[in-house]
């Protein structure tokens, strides 16, 4: 009973700060979301506590918790930096690609095509970071898929938030895109549509979205 009660209030959450209908920076009051909901501070607390291991809130001691405030400028960073990483990333999984890293990579890009096709915000939002790591992860590289973890995660939020159906379909193509050129030996085009495809996503993202509620019922009616 209480999973299923967490998990109502954590996709309810979820659903008003990704359609933006919760501002970052919002107070989210314990008791006043105990009381929306018709249930317990404690079950809140895990809810908020689940949400904040999604970055999608921060929990401050003595202040609460607050939706997470993405910032334009430190995404801009991020992505300055995985374009980096990423591109010495492609050569060197080309120069290691074994017919199974392949197949497991073009496994991940069917995943990403069911998440888009279904509207699932937040799965497509997942998949779409992880193929990024998914390729660390298959080179047996432990700490670049740690370090690109960490860097994805920072710039989840606004990408959650910010980017559109239409560029995150776009961006499966362009994954699917650079799993071509990989498959192929393609070094120059795989390391080329990499850096596109970063650049893309950052482009992509729509920062003047209309003015969320900081009403938490009013979001949430």
């Amino acid at each position: 009973m209480e999973s299923s009660a967490t998990r109502f209030i954590v996709d309810a959450l979820t659903r008003a700060i990704v359609d933006h209908r919760l501002q970052p920076g919002s107070k989210l009051a314990e008791q006043k979301l105990a009381d929306h909901f018709g249930v317990s501070r404690t079950l809140v607390r895990q809810a908020l506590f689940q949400l904040a291991q999604n970055r999608l809130i921060r929990l401050e001691p003595a202040r609460g918790a607050f939706v997470a405030a993405p910032d334009a400028t430190e995404a801009r960073e991020v992505f300055a930096v995985r374009r980096m990483l990423e591109a010495e990333m492609t050569r060197a999984f080309i120069l290691e690609a074994t017919p199974a890293r392949i197949k497991a990579l073009k496994e991940h890009v069917a995943q990403e095509k069911a998440a888009v096709e279904k509207e699932d915000a937040a799965g497509r939002t997942e998949l779409l970071g992880d193929f990024h790591v998914r390729m660390a992860e298959l080179m047996g590289n432990e700490v670049l898929a740690q370090i690109l973890g960490e860097l994805i995660s920072r710039c989840a939020l606004i990408t959650l938030m910010y980017q559109t159906a239409s560029a995150a379909e776009h961006s499966h193509q362009e994954h699917a895109e650079i799993v071509r050129a990989i498959a192929a030996k393609d070094e120059a085009r795989a390391v080329r549509l990499m850096d596109a495809h970063l650049r893309h996503v950052e482009e992509s993202l729509t920062l003047d979205r209309k003015v969320p509620s900081h009403d938490i019922s009013m979001a949430l009616s």
